[in-house]
């Protein structure tokens, strides 16, 4: 069997579909599964390629819409459009599809389902209703052969998975039966964690990654609160670290670590970097973002503070390693993350 999985951003959303490929392989062990995603995003899949010397997943296939908006408006640009949306239909349309899976709920995404090859008897499966807190488009239903109702409060895991298995003809997946999984093999991770490979800031452990920045600032937590923390791990001997991806959030990262003798302000690092930049922390505590998402799901001890987003609809409920604070309109107090904090680092 032929399955093609839609699931093109942001870095969470990727990372919270991983589930799905697990619960196909079980039901069909020998289904190839070819995975279309944004070309930032690849890096996540990549361990699934070789995962206990079989593919997990067949193929990846990189798509580049983001980047392709930005040719559109530049007329110099318009050859390379041509010539990479020429590739990227050829290596889309080289499979003939008995399923495809769609979780993402956006036209954009769905159009990108029909543009695939599917077998005559093949079907495309999306999602048929808004779910709150979670961004969808109505008339992506058009391009669906099969729209699969979920709940309109549903963990953003439990959602992919719901589509998956209606796809599959199977019951939903109970949390509590049938754990989602994610990297199974992660061999990966041991070699990530070794000394040579992590960026000369990262050297000497231990150290704790600190996410303090978002996009979205209502997702922010105080600065104080982060010197307040910051101040206890350098106490325990450990070094806090904060990443940060704009000028604008290291400006942010620099006024911490001003407060804190002993913290840290690294370089800026690309996605296949913060792998083995997450696996080798000691622990990982920050916002509502991706990269807090890849920490919990790598397993590493990680405390997910909430501020302006719900909980229940990202929250690592698959690890004790993972302590969720706050919530939507609940800010998560400096004592509640120290406490969190060192618990978790009293399991190592």
């Amino acid at each position: 069997m032929n399955v093609l999985l839609v699931k093109v951003s942001s870095l969470g959303d990727v990372l919270h579909n991983i589930p799905v490929v697990w619960d196909i392989k079980k039901k069909h062990p020998t289904a190839k599964i070819d995975w279309l995603v944004e070309e930032a995003y690849a890096p996540l899949l990549e361990p699934l390629l070789s995962q206990n010397s079989i593919n997990v997943v067949d193929r990846i296939i990189p798509t580049s819409l983001r980047r392709w908006k930005k040719l559109i408006a530049n007329k110099a640009g318009w050859s390379c459009l041509q010539r990479e949306t020429a590739g990227f239909l050829s290596e889309l349309r080289a499979v003939e599809y008995d399923l495809i899976i769609e979780t993402q709920g956006l036209i954009k995404t769905a159009v990108l389902c029909r543009l695939a090859r599917k077998k005559t008897s093949g079907k495309i499966f999306g999602i048929a209703n808004k779910t709150e807190f979670s961004g969808y488009e109505p008339l992506a239903r058009l391009f669906y052969d099969v729209s699969v109702r979920v709940p309109f409060r549903c963990h953003a895991v439990d959602r992919s998975r719901l589509i998956a298995s209606a796809a599959l003809g199977e019951p939903p997946p109970m949390r509590s039966q049938l754990p989602p999984e994610f990297y199974r093999d992660t061999s990966f991770l041991g070699r990530a964690r070794s000394s040579d490979l992590l960026p000369e800031t990262f050297q000497s452990a231990p150290y704790a990654l600190c996410f303090h920045a978002s996009a979205w600032v209502a997702k922010c937590w105080p600065e104080a609160h982060w010197i307040a923390l910051a101040k206890v791990l350098v106490y325990r001997g450990i070094i806090p670290i904060f990443p940060w991806g704009t000028p604008a959030e290291r400006v942010v990262s620099e006024q911490i670590v001003a407060q804190v003798p002993g913290a840290k302000v690294p370089e800026a690092y690309g996605l296949n970097e913060f792998f083995s930049i997450i696996a080798a922390a000691s622990i990982t505590i920050g916002v509502d973002t991706g990269l807090m998402h890849l920490s919990a799901i790598l397993g590493v001890p990680t405390v997910e503070l909430y501020l302006a987003t719900p909980r229940w609809k990202t929250e690592g409920y698959w690890s004790d390693r993972i302590v969720n604070l706050g919530d939507k309109g609940e800010m998560p107090s400096v004592e509640e993350a120290v406490k969190a904090t060192l618990g978790l680092l009293s399991l190592n």
